[in-house]
């Protein structure tokens, strides 16, 4: 049997036919006659020598031959869209679409885009607020803002500085809490998002590092850290807040941060995108953008001892 393959709109049709398990709504993707799908899906047949499908009444079904070939036909025409969406993005300067945690987008990202908006108005701004992994070419992504380790092989990778923890919480209750001690008192807010860091970045190491040995067991808990930071701002109790949630209401002052010392996690914030599309300029402007967003809040960062966890005496 020859290696040679079939022309591609039969196998076109051969998909899309054993996607729907119809000839009708197969015909109706591909804007073609069910005649004419038939036809090409015949034409394979003929090519390979075997059937694809069998005929049934009102229905069609894979042979053994058709279900052997339908994923590797599925997958072909997946990684080949993917090339071609990849291949057009290269031309096109003037949409930009970025994915980012819902807690960075609605805390940091949000409040400032109107920012890199009105610098450049002829670039179309896409978000997907998400944390799941996206694929640059098959999701059409081109910019990623991650927090965590990585890793971060086979990326252009932009790290920031490393983030920090420290309580916040509303102008009101800090006239409450006035002593690293008196919040062993006061309603604590827990940010479960950052359960994940190793050494852990929570409020027992936080206290350690006043010389207080305490571990909460009561609270409140939050699965995204943009709740726990505006249940703080709103005055609901004093949250373990990470640098990039909280400057902005910390720089507005609906948060303060009255105990001055900070817990530096070794996770960090990174900019990603596929290697060689950094110089494109919609991607190059939004770095220079990102980078320039965050060196205006760093003063926040000199008010603080700011403590890497790994120095933290174990409890």
């Amino acid at each position: 049997m020859s290696d040679r393959l079939p022309p591609l709109t039969a196998l076109r049709a051969f998909d899309a036919a054993a996607r729907h398990m119809s000839f009708a709504k197969a015909a109706e993707e591909l804007n073609v006659t069910p005649a004419a799908l038939s036809f090409q899906i015949k034409s394979l047949e003929e090519h390979l020598g075997q059937p694809l499908f069998r005929r049934l009444n009102r229905a069609v079904e894979l042979t053994e031959a058709g279900k052997a070939l339908a994923p590797g036909a599925a997958e072909g025409f997946e990684e080949l869209t993917a090339a071609w969406r990849s291949v057009r993005r290269l031309q096109d300067n003037t949409t930009l679409t970025i994915t980012a945690g819902p807690g960075l987008t609605a805390k940091w990202l949000a409040p400032r885009l109107y920012e890199f908006a009105r610098a450049h108005p002829e670039i179309d701004l896409r978000f997907s607020a998400t944390l799941r992994m996206l694929d640059f070419v098959r999701d059409d992504v081109d910019v990623a803002i991650r927090f965590g380790y990585g890793p971060d092989e086979g990326y252009y990778v932009l790290r920031v500085p490393p983030e920090w923890v420290t309580p916040v919480m509303s102008p009101e209750l800090a006239e409450q809490y006035t002593s690293p001690e008196s919040l062993m008192e006061a309603p604590l807010i827990f940010d479960e998002s950052i359960d994940f860091l190793d050494p852990p970045c929570d409020w027992p190491a936080w206290f350690r590092t006043q010389g207080i040995d305490f571990t909460p067991t009561h609270g409140s808990h939050f699965s995204q850290a943009d709740h726990a930071i505006d249940a703080a701002a709103a005055g609901a109790g004093v949250a373990l807040g990470r640098r990039g949630m909280a400057v902005t209401d910390l720089h507005a002052g609906r948060l303060v941060a009255p105990f001055k010392t900070a817990i530096e996690t070794k996770a960090h914030f990174r900019f990603l995108c596929a290697p060689g599309t950094e110089t494109r300029p919609q991607i190059a402007a939004f770095r220079d953008w990102f980078v320039a967003e965050i060196d205006k809040t760093a003063y926040v960062s000199e008010a603080f001892e700011i403590i890497p966890v790994e120095d933290i005496p174990p409890p």
